[in-house]
């Protein structure tokens, strides 16, 4: 019987060991995950802080279709760092 129950203590600790390897393995694969999510995470985070400029930007999109808005999004953005430079 104590045979049984050291056999079983040592697979145990074997499994324990095992499955802690198998924890620090799957941590390190998922770190690029974890990274992307953690943007994601940001997104949600604004869009339900400021629903209203969500709505808006959800209505920009439905209204001018994607191309044209990314279109006005190019010329704000350069339109900006010009000014950004002079000031």
């Amino acid at each position: 019987m104590i045979g049984r129950l050291r056999e079983l203590d040592l697979r145990r600790m074997l499994l324990v060991e095992r499955s802690g390897a198998e924890r620090a393995a799957l941590g390190t694969a998922a770190a690029p995950l974890v990274r992307r999510l953690a943007a994601v995470d940001r997104v949600v985070a604004s869009v339900r802080a400021h629903p209203v400029l969500a709505a808006a930007a959800v209505g920009a999109v439905a209204l001018l279709g994607p191309r044209r808005l990314l279109a006005w999004v190019a010329r704000a953005a350069a339109l900006y760092s010009l000014l950004a430079r002079k000031a």
